[in-house]
């Protein structure tokens, strides 16, 4: 795979091209691997054994402009009850796979949606779509039951005056219904980079068998090579567009 990184992430940028230039990431595993999600590696500080003292972090480095859609470059860190700031691992990172969303969902908050569905159908007139709902669930039809709940959006936003809107930006939909990617981590992990070629390799990855912890039973390696090359001819070579400063 082919990645660029980007300069409006500068501190990520540096500390990811420190421990690549150093060879760090080389023979480390991508240990984490769920198909239609992500995969994720780079755990130079465990592999090297180091105390957890030095396990440093990086300031989280958002950017509206910076979301993942499939290919996006992010990195992990802890969760928000003992990482409150969400400041970034410094070291591990995942590449963002995920799946292809229809606008009626992405645009829609799926637990408000149900939420108010749920008091919707306790109403007596709704007696036939509560059964129809149960039916479903009782089957295990979880795609048919968002289906169900989505179809009733405007007529719940309307009669319990509710605002089942994400608030999902422009940029966000025209990725998420295209090329598809994890919408959820949005402004909640920082995206510093993005693979520009060799996306098939990430699906291969993605598709490795794993056990319970998600780890691939046959380990999946990494080397990471870092050059230098000006937009142009990154354009020229792999054909991708920056956009416009």
């Amino acid at each position: 795979m082919y990645a660029i990184l980007y300069d409006q992430t500068p501190a990520h940028k540096a500390n990811f091209l420190k421990l690549a230039n150093a060879g760090r990431f080389d023979s480390t595993e991508f240990h984490r691997v769920i198909n239609e999600f992500m995969v994720q590696g780079g755990d130079v500080f465990g592999r090297e054994n180091l105390p957890e003292s030095e396990w440093y972090t990086v300031p989280a480095e958002f950017n509206p402009d910076l979301i993942h859609e499939k290919g996006s470059l992010a990195a992990a860190r802890q969760g928000d009850n003992i990482n409150p700031a969400k400041r970034s691992s410094g070291c591990q990172f995942y590449i963002v796979q995920g799946k292809v969303y229809d606008e009626l969902s992405l645009t829609t908050d799926m637990r408000k949606l149900q939420e108010a569905f749920m008091r919707y159908i306790q109403l007596e007139s709704n007696k036939a779509l509560r059964e129809k709902y149960l039916a479903h669930y009782e089957k295990g039809e979880y795609d048919s039951l968002n289906a169900i709940m989505l179809s009733k959006k405007t007529d719940l936003e309307q009669f319990l005056s509710v605002n089942l809107e994400t608030g999902k930006r422009k940029n966000q939909i025209e990725a998420y219904t295209t090329v598809g990617g994890t919408p959820h981590l949005d402004d909640a992990y920082t995206v510093f980079g993005k693979v520009i070629k060799g996306l098939d390799v990430l699906d291969k990855i993605a598709a490795e068998k794993t056990d319970r912890s998600d780890k691939p039973l046959d380990p999946v390696y990494m080397k990471v090579m870092v050059s230098e090359m000006n937009r142009k001819k990154i354009t020229e070579q792999y054909g991708y567009e920056y956009p416009e400063d």
